[in-house]
């Protein structure tokens, strides 16, 4: 039983403080004057009775009730129910005299007071239950008898009420009187736990809806201070105690105020978390409040401040609950849509709607905790049970590490107090227990059927409700109220002063009474709690535990029972698949469960490679667990790790910890607390069911093996007998238990020892880095702070030792074990002399395991280092040496991201581990991945030494730390960080890199003779050091004196040269029975056409007395000058009918040009070839002056001449300043006395003037060649632009006076929108018939003169300079050497900035300007820097781009030897091939030549016979030094060398190639690698590709690499590695085959391991002929006789045009075939021509090379089937007369453009082409006339007859409009062609 109140308290205004400010309240009155024992009188109530300050009012308020809360020191809440009125106070004149006496008082009150004044008075009860309505029926009561003078005494009320007493619980009923003829009923709460709301729950939704209370609710549960604000105290009081019955079961711990008076404001900056309430007229104070979350229950506002963040619920619990408290206040919100809505549907009554919302979140709540008992650890049961919460294991279980909400519930002091209140497992249980342990499956069941839902809500709420009502027909009160209107009654006497005496009497008498009645006992009903489903079970069903599958599983086991059977092999093979499934939570705790399976008797003793494989698996396991251990993981290995270990020596063994030490959990203490408790929990779990099985033995026996007790169970057994033990027996146990809890904290003392003290002491870090080779372990940088930082308290040493090196990192440990040992034993009520003896113990722990692990660490030094990976050996060259035997290095990743499994994806194949290997050619790197996934890969990367152009050390920290930041999960060696020394970057021209660093073992030392190795070979003395030249040599050739090596003179070189030259002279190339020497011959089938010996007349000159043997050129016969007539230019020349041999000049003068042998010398220019071609009328003595007027003097010789137009391409150097002078200035003005200049520039104007004259045009037109007197028929001419012919467009190239400014400028575009200039413009324009392009900074001041028949073009080109420094970012940007975070360094940025495509846009743009000129008739000389750059680029673009000889393979070598080579391109110097050219460095611009030769081959796929590999190969080639074909710089110095004429028979080694053309040959026999199937070509045809930046593409050369085998152009290395690797599948016939293949595009060399379908087949036909014994067909014979038999099919089948099989021999347009989109326009009839390329630019406007082009045009399309969407230009029905003797026929006719062909089907409709008239074949169209059967009704007009090559075809259209279109049609098919 409980007293009703405690106190009551009359409160009244004071007086005698009107004069200050602020009104105070003052306690009149209060009974019982003596505090009651158990309950002391609460202060600073007249604060509350008016919470916003006491004031004076000029009228009377009506009576106001609330009930305020005031919580006491012990954290007990007093409900303080106060009842306000108000009275008049007497005015400050008539004070004075009622104190006098009180007679005066009839006639002051009798006055009536003008102003008069009212005072609140509040009548007030204190009271520790929360029974509102009581208090205000029984405060009201005492009011009325005062106000109403009713006949009962206020002494006797009051001191009944005060003596009232009432059952605390129970459900009971009682009827109470006051005294006063009043009667009420109190019920109290069945259960006492569950809070009473009556409706406040429902009213705070009510005020601020769901959304504000659930935030509300979520910013409580957190542990955020919230502040109500209302303008009434009792929906205060209502609201803050609304919020607090929403929380149950956890019970606010914090400040909880619900009406906080005016003078106590500043409580609302306490930092702590607070509820509480405030009178909104102070709303403007709470504005400042920063971190208080305001909920305004009068506008329905709840304002969270920005710095706050509140977290809200778990997803779909947060949902879940809003979508049932909306069931529940707004059920009409499900039936709102329907078109027949219930008309019954309402909400339940305030006080049920008040229950179901707190059963929504009773729910919310049972969600949320469950399984909450399975993580309750139980320390201690006697004397009282110690209960702690496993946070960790409870939030992993639930898989809501991540969750802020629950993680910040469980850490708070609700949950706490809920710990501590619930967790007993004796007790009590009430409607909470209940849900959570029986209803959680039932409440997953019903999840998403919301009537199941509402229903389980209303149950849940009828039981709150009957908690709250237990009676529900309550007998009615009966109070008296009092007289409306009472208040305002204007003589009202004040309340009268009450008797304390009657009062205390009728208090001692009931106390009196109750003392001798007896005590009433609370019967509890006490069971053991049940804990309901382990979350395991719950989790399960949800599925999210189910994610790793069975197989998994399996193969950890396996891999674990065969590291133990010791099958290492296969468990190796396993790890892979081992340390991926690692990455689920179930795969690691099934690892922890077989290590323990192999635990014998505490300790499992390993050989050195099992105990590095689990270490690696534990370090693994380790590697993904948080600091939390959240799924216990660090828990289960704890025991393990000190269980496996290694015997290092006798007497010395290493256990398992000494290397899983670099995990963070080891540092956490939680973790630790929640160890040791689950241990202390076993322990004790342990000690009672050993007793109990003493006691039960014999009954066991017959009833069977019981079920696993829990320690809970067992705990709440032991709690319920406690009672009915002896004392003795209570304190044994308690002994016992504590001395438990005694002997686990040693253990745990030393286990923390273990693992905190790291194996090398010395070190004075507590986290040491990476253990014995644990590849796993991730180096915890961030832990650096580590224990250390974190133990505050210092320590002193309370045992004597002290030891200096070790001593700090001992220090840290011994503080934090001591402060684990503090918390834990206070814990769990150990004594403490216990704790005392602990801390004594520690240090010594520690010290003695510090000297364990020094011998340890010894020891384990002496091991032999981690078996690293074997070195693999390259496999080399025939003739290739190794220089330095392989270097272990890891090669790290650089920018390139794919290796690094990085935007790919895949496991990363860098870093790897391997080595280094210098040999005589290349730097090869060879290794496997670190990374275990693909650890069987092999990686191999390397270059040829001739292409290093970069090589720097780079530090090492920051690229480790990188690493490691970019993948947490990249295995990069542990031993990374202390392996490497330094790090080398390598860079190639070849677009590689190679970043190697390496391995501690590798010696400083042998790293720097590496790099001197590598310095000497990439830059040797003289060319004759590079491999081309070392490679196979046989000794004697290397024991030749070294004093005849000297450059003999040139003299003796002629001589000897000359020897012979008569002997051989005429002898046919092609007899020649063995192969021509590689580098300078070329195949080819044209004989000489004269074979008089008496040709050449030079050899007169030749003194034979002179002739001297030398060394380099030997004197053989065979040694002749025809080797010079050999020449690759000179069979050019004789190809394109450039001249003879002939010096005389008798023979052939009709020959425009003649061979000059004037340079056979080389004498008038080194770096010319010896035969060149000149105008027949210039004089070799003249070509000597001419030739100093050229820088290098390389004067202008013809290159090439066009075989339709006759105009000649010439080459030569710029001009030196004073010849352009001497030719620009002074040509014509008269001079007194020639001096030297004006003779040569005279005779260089002849010479001009000789080329000129040379063309044929030139001498048939009379005088001035202008535009107007240029044949037609050159206009015509036909060519290949990326477009259809265009019709419409001016198919001319036009080159008017301003070309030579236009090209000027930066741009050339100034033409029209499409690039052509007018018509009319076109035709007056003044053409030359030599145009010279130059350097415009050569040409500055020069004038055109309208005289000459030569115009100089000045333009702009870029120097060698530029072209280096694009270079270096165009390889930077290809191949960057790190990862750039940078977005500025973006590839396709520094591609842009490199200026490496506008360059080649620039050499495409003059090219095709040349070339353009060229077909125009125009003859041009290029002259531009030395000659020997970009000069020899434009002049090698033009011929392939005008010639399709050149487009072949053989022509392509003889582009390359007669342009590049002869012509003397500087290949040594511009590679930087020797010493003397390393500082100037590496200069591409051969390799910018093949990039244009890319470009074009894009453009044009069909035009080259070559495929792009042949252009990369030579890429590749040119500057690896394996060939001599590119080493030196010109001719002569080749023949120095002896190099151009090597004796055939000299060749020992068949394999070792000195000439590329020849290793090309043969490669080109065996394998039709180089062969470009969709080679195509038209006749004559000229290219024009597209220039523009848009339409040029980065070469794949520069990007792609096969990491497998390393480049794929050395062909011997790469071959033959492929079938291996099958065989070693095979082996293994256990494993399951697949056929499926995977192609990584870093890894795999993809035209080797998914060859293109032609190579398939021409492979599997030389496998099938290999196999059947057969000698197998060459492959080009195989593909020759295919080609074939498709052109016979193709004849048959061009009748019906169903050849879709011919896709083989070409299926592309034969326009630009690649590119191209066509639209139909059938309006009008034209075909859209949508060109991929802009058609801006001057240099692409459409044109036409020759007429001969159009036949095989079509043949290519009847090849080609389109589908039904063939291009109709034009279409209808036409009368078609049928062959000799046959009837008129309508048929529908289709004009094709595109396919230059006229159909006829049947009808429209049909599908079936009934013939085709080629336009081709068309000769004319004529008007017809009707024949016999022709459509009488058609006029003649209307007949029209098209002539072909084969027959008369007669049409007739509809009417004559019709067929006036269709002639017109026609015609302009024709014109367009």
């Amino acid at each position: 039983m409980a007293r009703l109140a405690d106190y009551f308290v009359l409160v009244g205004y004071e007086l005698d403080k009107r004069g200050s400010r602020d009104g105070q309240g003052q306690i009149l009155q209060r009974f019982p004057e003596k505090d009651w024992e158990d309950n002391p009188f609460p202060q600073g109530i007249e604060l509350f009775c008016q919470p916003s300050g006491w004031q004076l009012f000029t009228e009377r308020n009506p009576p106001t009730f609330f009930v305020a809360v005031l919580t006491d020191i012990s954290s007990e809440r007093h409900y303080c129910a106060c009842f306000t009125f108000w009275e008049a106070v007497e005015s400050a004149q008539s004070q004075s005299h009622s104190r006098n006496g009180e007679e005066e008082e009839e006639e002051s009150s009798s006055l009536v007071q003008p102003a008069q004044l009212f005072a609140p008075k509040s009548l007030v009860l204190v009271s520790r239950l929360d029974h509102t309505e009581v208090f205000r029926n029984s405060l009201g009561l005492i009011y009325t008898i005062y106000v109403d003078g009713l006949s009962a005494s206020l002494e006797n009320v009051i001191g009944n009420l005060l003596t009232c007493t009432i059952p605390i619980t129970g459900g009971a009923q009682r009827t109470i009187s006051l005294g006063a003829g009043d009667r009420q009923v109190i019920q109290t709460p069945i259960n006492d736990s569950l809070p009473v709301s009556s409706c406040s729950v429902a009213l705070l939704f009510r005020q601020l809806g769901i959304t504000n209370v659930l935030c509300l609710f979520c910013a409580a549960l957190t542990e955020h201070k919230i502040l109500f604000l209302s303008s009434s105290y009792q929906r205060l009081t209502d609201a803050c105690r609304a919020l607090l019955a929403l929380m149950f079961p956890l019970k606010y711990s914090f400040t909880y105020v619900p009406i906080l008076p005016a003078q106590l404001l500043e409580v609302l900056s306490t930092p702590t978390p607070f509820i509480i309430g405030v009178s909104s007229i102070f709303q403007s104070e709470t504005q400042e409040l920063l971190d208080v979350v305001i909920a305004d229950l009068d506008g329905g506002t709840v304002t969270i401040p920005e710095c706050i963040h509140i977290s809200l619920l778990p997803e779909p619990l947060l949902h879940q609950t809003r979508e049932a408290l909306s069931m529940i206040l707004d059920p009409e919100l499900e039936v709102a849509d329907l078109a027949f809505p219930p008309s019954t549907v309402s909400a339940s009554s305030l006080k049920m709607q008040d229950k179901e919302i707190r059963a929504v979140f009773l729910r919310l709540f049972a969600q949320l905790l469950q399984g909450y008992r399975w993580c309750l650890h139980i320390i201690r049961i006697h004397p009282e049970p110690v209960i702690r919460f496993h946070k960790a294991a409870f939030l992993g279980q639930r898989g809501l590490v991540e969750d802020d909400f629950l993680t910040k519930v469980l850490e708070g002091m609700a949950f706490a107090g809920f710990v501590t209140e619930r967790g007993a497992p004796y007790r009590a249980i009430d409607l909470f227990d209940e849900l959570v342990a029986y209803e959680v499956k039932r409440m997953r069941a019903e999840e998403g059927s919301k009537q199941k839902i509402l229903r389980h809500i209303k149950e849940l709420a009828e039981q709150l409700y009957k908690n709250e009502n237990p009676y529900p027909a309550v007998t009615m009160h009966k109070v008296q109220k009092p007289t409306d209107g009472c208040h305002l009654r204007l003589h009202q006497r004040p309340f009268p002063r009450l008797d304390e005496g009657t009062v205390q009497w009728i208090i001692d008498q009931a106390t009196a009474k109750l003392q001798t009645a007896p005590p009433a006992v609370k019967a509890e009903k006490k069971c053991m709690v049940p804990s309901g489903p382990p979350i395991a079970a719950i989790m399960e069903r949800n599925g999210s535990a189910l994610a790793n599958s069975a197989r998994r599983l399996e193969v950890v086991r396996n891999c674990i029972s065969y590291v133990f059977e010791n099958k290492m092999l296969e468990a190796k093979k396993l790890l892979p698949a081992v340390l991926r499934a690692m990455k689920g939570r179930a795969a690691r705790h099934c690892l922890t469960q077989e290590l323990n399976l192999h635990v014998q008797q505490n300790r499992a003793v390993l050989d050195h490679q099992q105990f590095d494989f689990i270490v690696r698996v534990m370090n693994c396991c380790l590697q993904d667990c948080t600091a939390m251990d959240e799924h216990g993981i660090a828990a289960a290995l704890l025991p393990l790790v000190t269980a496996f270990c290694r015997k290092l020596s006798p007497g010395i063994t290493q256990f398992a910890y000494s290397c899983v030490q670099e995990h963070v959990v080891w540092t956490n203490i939680q973790f630790w607390e929640a160890m040791f408790y689950c241990d202390v929990q076993n322990h004790i779990r342990a000690l009672y069911l050993e007793s109990n099985e003493e006691n039960h033995l014999d009954e066991e026996g017959k009833e069977g093996p019981q079920e696993e007790k829990s320690a809970l169970e067992i705990a709440s057994e032991q709690r319920r007998l406690w009672p009915t033990m002896s004392r003795e027996k209570q304190q044994e146990l308690i002994q016992k238990e504590e001395s438990t809890v005694f002997s686990q904290a040693i253990h745990y003392a030393n286990r923390m020892s273990y693992l905190l003290l790291p194996l090398d002491t010395s070190k004075n870090r507590l986290l040491r880095s990476s253990g014995l080779g644990d590849v796993e372990s991730v180096s915890n940088s961030f832990v650096t702070n580590s224990i250390a930082g974190s133990v505050a308290e210092s320590y002193d040493t309370e045992s004597g030792f002290e030891d200096a090196e070790s001593s700090d990192v001992a220090n840290y440990v011994v503080r934090f074990i001591n402060r684990f040992v503090d918390k834990v034993c206070t814990e769990s009520g150990v004594t403490n002399e216990h704790l005392k003896g602990l801390h004594i113990m520690i240090p010594d722990i520690v010290q003695m395991h510090i000297e364990t692990l020094d011998a340890v660490h010894r020891e384990s030094k002496r091991l032999p280092p981690i078996q690293k990976p074997k070195l693999l050996r390259p496999s080399l060259l025939v003739g290739e040496e190794c220089v330095m035997e392989g270097l272990r290095v890891y090669l790290m990743p650089d920018g390139r991201e794919e290796a690094a499994g990085g935007n790919i994806g895949g496991p990363p194949l860098l870093p790897a581990e391997g080595a280094i290997f210098l040999t005589t050619y290349r730097i090869v790197f060879k290794g496997t991945p670190t990374d275990p996934l693909v650890g069987e890969q092999v990686v191999v990367r390397s270059f040829p030494i001739a292409s290093l152009t970069k090589e720097k050390k780079i530090n090492v920290q920051p690229q480790v730390d990188q690493l490691m930041q970019k993948e947490k999960k990249i295995s990069v060696p542990a031993q990374v960080d202390q392996l490497i020394q330094e790090v080398l970057q390598l860079r190639s021209c070849t677009f590689q890199l190679l970043r190697i660093a390496f391995d501690e073992e590798v010696a400083s030392e042998s790293a720097e003779v590496f790099r001197k190795h590598l310095h000497k070979l990439r830059y040797p003395q003289h060319v004759r050091g590079t491999f081309a030249f070392t490679v196979g040599q046989s000794p004697k050739q290397a024991m030749q004196p070294k004093a005849k090596e000297k450059n003999p003179s040139l003299r003796t070189l002629s001589k000897n040269l000359m020897k012979n030259a008569k002997k051989t002279i005429g002898r046919p190339y092609v007899t020649r029975k063995k192969y021509t020497p590689p580098t300078w011959e070329q195949r080819s089938s044209q004989h000489f056409q004269d074979d008089d010996e008496d040709e050449i007349s030079v050899s007169e000159e030749i003194d034979r007395s002179t002739l001297t043997p030398s060394t380099i050129i030997k004197p053989s016969d065979k040694m002749t000058l025809s080797h010079l007539v050999e020449r690759a230019c000179c069979r050019d020349y004789q190809r394109m009918g450039l001249g003879t041999l002939s010096n005389s000049l008798t023979r052939s003068k009709n020959e425009p040009f003649r061979i000059s042998t004037v340079n056979r010398m080389y004498a008038i220019c080194r770096s010319y070839p010896g035969l060149l071609i000149v105008p027949q009328s210039i004089q070799d003595n003249t070509i000597q002056r001419i030739s100093r007027c050229y820088r290098q003097n390389r004067f202008p010789v013809i290159c090439w001449r066009n075989s339709r137009t006759k105009a000649v391409l010439l080459r030569s150097g710029g001009l030196h300043g004073k010849g352009v002078v001497g030719l620009f200035k002074s040509q014509n003005a008269p001079t007194t006395g020639q001096s030297q200049t004006d003779s040569t520039s005279l005779e260089q104007e002849k010479y001009l003037q000789a080329v000129i004259n040379s063309m044929p045009h030139y001498a048939d037109a009379s005088g001035r060649n202008t535009l107007s007197g240029f044949t037609s028929a050159h206009m015509s001419s036909t060519g290949k632009w990326g477009s259809i012919r265009a019709s419409g467009r001016m198919s001319n190239y036009v080159l008017n006076m301003e070309i030579g400014s236009r090209l000027a400028g930066k741009d050339l575009l100034s033409a029209q929108h499409n690039g052509a200039p007018s018509e009319a413009s076109f035709l007056r324009q003044h053409r030359a018939s030599l145009y010279i392009i130059g350097d415009k900074s050569q040409l500055k001041g020069v004038k055109p003169d309208p005289l000459q028949h030569w115009e100089v073009v000045p333009i702009e080109v870029f120097d060698v300079r530029q072209v280096k420094a694009s270079f270096k970012k165009l390889m930077k940007a290809c191949v960057p050497g790190s990862p750039s975070t940078d977005p500025s360094l973006a590839y396709l940025r520094t591609l842009e900035e490199s200026e490496w495509l506008s360059q080649i846009h620039k050499i495409l743009q003059i090219s095709v300007l040349v070339v353009e000129l060229l077909d125009t008739g125009s003859s041009v000389l290029v002259s531009l820097e030395d000659g020997w750059d970009i000069t020899t680029q434009v002049v090698s673009l033009v011929q392939l781009l005008s010639d399709p000889y050149y487009r072949t393979m053989e022509g392509f070598r003889l582009l390359v030897e007669k342009e590049w080579l002869s012509f003397g391109h500087r290949f040594s110097h511009r590679g930087a091939q020797t010493l003397a050219g390393q500082s100037s460095g590496f200069a591409p611009v051969f390799l910018q030549f093949l990039d244009c030769v890319h470009q074009i081959h894009l453009q044009f796929p069909m035009e080259f016979e070559f495929t792009q590999y042949y252009l990369k190969f030579l890429s590749y080639h040119y500057v690896s030094n394996r060939f001599r074909t590119f080493l030196l710089d010109s001719d002569y110095e080749r023949i120095e060398l002896g190099l151009l004429y090597e004796e055939k028979g000299e060749r020992k080694s068949q394999q070792v190639y000195k000439s590329i053309w020849e290793y090309i040959d043969r490669l080109n026999k065996k394998t039709p690698v180089f062969f470009n199937y969709i080679y195509a070509p038209e006749d004559g045809e000229v290219l024009r590709p597209y220039s523009n930046i848009s339409n040029l593409k980065v070469w794949d050369y520069y990007t792609q690499e096969v990491l497998s085998e390393g480049p794929s152009y050395d062909w011997e290395l790469v071959q033959g590695q492929p079938e291996h690797v099958e065989e070693v599948d095979r082996q293994d016939s256990s494993a399951p085959q697949t056929k499926r293949k995977i192609i990584w595009p870093c890894y795999d060399n993809r035209s080797r391991v998914e060859p293109d379908a032609i190579s398939k087949l021409l492979e599997e036909l030389h496998n099938l002929e290999a196999e059947l014994g057969q000698v197998p067909e060459r492959w080009k014979d195989t593909w020759d006789k295919v080609k074939a038999s498709q052109r016979t099919e193709a004849r048959q089948e061009a009748s019906r045009m169903a050849s879709s099989s011919l896709l083989m021999s070409s299926s592309l347009l034969p326009h630009r075939r690649s590119l191209g989109v066509y639209l139909q326009e059938s309006s009008v009839g034209s075909t859209l021509n949508l060109s991929l390329d802009s058609d801006t630019s001057s240099t692409s406007t459409p044109s036409s090379g020759k007429q001969g082009g159009r036949k095989s045009t079509s043949n290519l399309y009847s090849q080609f089937q389109m589908s039904e969407s063939e291009n109709r230009s034009y279409e209808g029905t036409l009368y078609k007369k049928g062959a000799f003797m046959k009837p008129w026929k309508p048929r529908w006719f289709v004009l094709d453009k595109t396919k230059h062909q006229l159909r006829y089907y049947d009808n429209r409709m049909d599908t079936e082409c009934k013939g085709v008239i080629d336009l081709a074949e068309v000769e004319s169209i004529t008007p017809g006339t009707p024949t016999m059967g022709a459509p009488k009704t058609v006029e003649e007009k209307a007949f029209f007859d098209l002539k072909t090559t084969k027959r008369v075809y007669n049409f007739c259209a509809q009417d004559v409009q019709l067929a006036q279109q269709w002639i017109d049609r026609i015609q302009s098919c024709l014109s367009d062609a």
